[in-house]
């Protein structure tokens, strides 16, 4: 841990990316590139911000794979790929995607300076987003290292984002595989299709934690483990009415919990990661290294159930209703939460033209089965003998930091991230919310698009610290993107976005990108 004596403007030079990992990972390409023709896209891109506050608003931050966070940033990116063809039998994938670039610092720690250390820290100066291999056979696949992924269901363009894995943070390195695509179960005649998906995952923040902790209470978790798993179902793809239920689940489990009280360490648990640990992050189980673990379950468990409705109009058009409902504990499997969770609808349209695509959707996160939590085994001696469990406090747990990689929330950005905590607190202390949420997006003429969002939510604090007084933000953004048909392969993006209420403050940033795609093919 660095002490707070010897915290100074940093940056999160352990992960960043050292040359001999940019060859490591640049090399991974050439063995599979050797062969039959084989073909590759690539992209190189500048990406330029501005704003008046110390970080992005929420829009520009925000679905965008936690790239683009500070208050000024010039970064560049490219990135070379090979998808996999996912209608032979047996087919693989791999892709690099580097950053690299500048951004201005923000101010993290106690105020006033009596209270605690402030110091200034930036990301990275050069990472790298994403560097993977994969492969499939017939309908099975399995993918090594850090490839972005959003949510299984949701329109990541449009929506606010998924309850348990958006599009909101960096990727993880690790393993993962499942079902390409959804399935038909055998003898069902496609009535009855089956998807999946199962990977563990490091997200390599610990140089982040270090450096927006401010080491005057609660806790920091470092070198955690993540497990991520879904299970789907759905009815017959070509009918008119298409319905898809299913669950989702996460796990943070093993690490080191530190805990700090004025600068000073006053206890540290190794919390398993063994091959225990891996199994009861896929199934939840009772045993760990932390006090709560041995009461409880094993590990951070949280995830939800996921149902879709989808409806084909003569046109080729669909429009979708769907429910995200979340969970933490058994209470919140139970459905006995209220009314929590994300509900949306969204349109597509069959043909390009002025509206492409609509979304509308409600957010409430504010029952979390009841306002109190009750368990005998936490006080000793006590002659009440009932269970309450309430007080889920959503993406909060009493052995991890919160449910975000780098700040950035893993689940939906509509609960304000830990990286605007520049008090230095590592968890979620806006997750009572209730708000709401539009975004519609269309082309004008044959070389324009845009894209338009707008939000409002109102936050009450968290079910362990709630605020006297609830505050509010509205948040608008809107998007140009042009690509001139004079040169095929360029794009050229501008955003304007901007937060007013207590929640995120008031600010306006802007966003401008240039892109340029293209492709070749190695082999004969």
């Amino acid at each position: 841990m660095t002490p707070t004596s010897e915290i100074v403007t940093q940056s999160n030079e352990r992960n960043a990316m050292t040359p001999k990992r940019l060859i490591s990972a640049l090399l991974l390409l050439i063995p599979l590139a050797i062969g039959a023709q084989t073909p590759f896209d690539w992209q190189v891109g500048m990406t330029v911000n501005a704003g008046d506050s110390e970080l992005a608003p929420y829009y520009i931050a925000s679905n965008r794979g936690g790239t683009v966070t500070q208050q000024y940033s010039t970064l560049f990116n490219a990135a070379v790929m090979h998808n996999m063809d996912t209608t032979r039998r047996l087919s693989w994938g791999a892709g690099v995607e580097l950053w690299a670039g500048w951004a201005s610092s923000a101010t993290y720690g106690l105020t006033p300076a009596t209270l605690g250390v402030t110091h200034d820290t930036h990301p990275a100066r050069v990472w790298v987003q994403q560097a993977w291999a994969e492969g499939k056979y017939r309908a099975v696949y399995v993918t090594l290292g850090a490839k972005r992924k959003g949510s299984a269901l949701l329109n990541d363009d449009l929506s606010s984002g998924d309850l348990t894995r958006s599009a909101n943070s960096r990727p993880m390195v690790g393993i993962g595989g499942g079902l390409i695509q959804f399935q038909s179960v055998p003898f069902t005649k496609d009535w009855l299709q089956i998807s999946g998906e199962l990977g563990y995952y490091k997200p390599c923040d610990d140089k982040w934690l270090e450096n927006h902790y401010n080491y005057y209470n609660h806790f920091i978790t470092t070198d955690w483990w993540y497990n991520y798993k879904n299970l789907y179902f759905r009815s017959h793809p070509g009918k008119p009415f298409v319905f898809t239920i299913g669950m989702q689940a996460a796990c943070q489990f093993g690490g080191t919990n530190s805990t700090y009280m004025n600068g000073v360490l006053v206890n540290t648990v190794e919390q398993k990661a063994d091959a225990e640990a891996f199994f009861k992050a896929l199934i939840p189980n009772r045993g760990g290294s932390h006090g709560g673990d041995k009461a409880f379950y094993e590990g951070n468990h949280l995830g939800t159930w996921d149902v879709m409705l989808e409806y084909k109009f003569h046109n080729g058009a669909k429009l979708r209703g769907y429910c995200q409902s979340p969970w933490e504990d058994g209470s919140g499997i139970g459905l006995r939460n209220g009314f929590d969770g994300l509900w949306g609808l969204e349109y597509r349209a069959a043909n390009s033209g002025w509206l492409t695509g609509a979304v509308v959707e409600y957010i409430d996160f504010t029952n979390q089965s009841g306002p109190i939590h009750w368990s005998p085994t936490d006080h000793e001696g006590t002659t009440l003998t009932t269970n309450v469990t309430g007080m889920d406090d959503y993406y909060n747990n009493y052995a991890f930091n919160g449910y975000h990689n780098r700040g950035m929330s893993i689940g939906s950005p509509m609960i304000k991230s830990p990286l605007y905590n520049t008090d230095g607190h590592l968890r979620f202390d806006h997750n009572a919310v209730r708000g709401f949420h539009a975004a519609i997006k269309g082309n004008l003429g044959s070389q324009w698009r845009y894209r338009a969002m707008g939000s409002w939510r109102k936050s009450w604090g968290s079910r362990v610290q709630p605020i006297a007084n609830a505050i509010t933000a509205t948040s608008l953004m809107l998007e140009a993107t042009y690509s001139p048909a004079q040169v095929p392969g360029l794009e050229c993006g501008a955003q304007l976005a901007m937060d007013h209420g207590d929640l995120y403050g008031n600010n306006v940033g802007g966003l401008i990108s240039v892109t340029y795609h293209g492709n070749f093919t190695l082999g004969k």
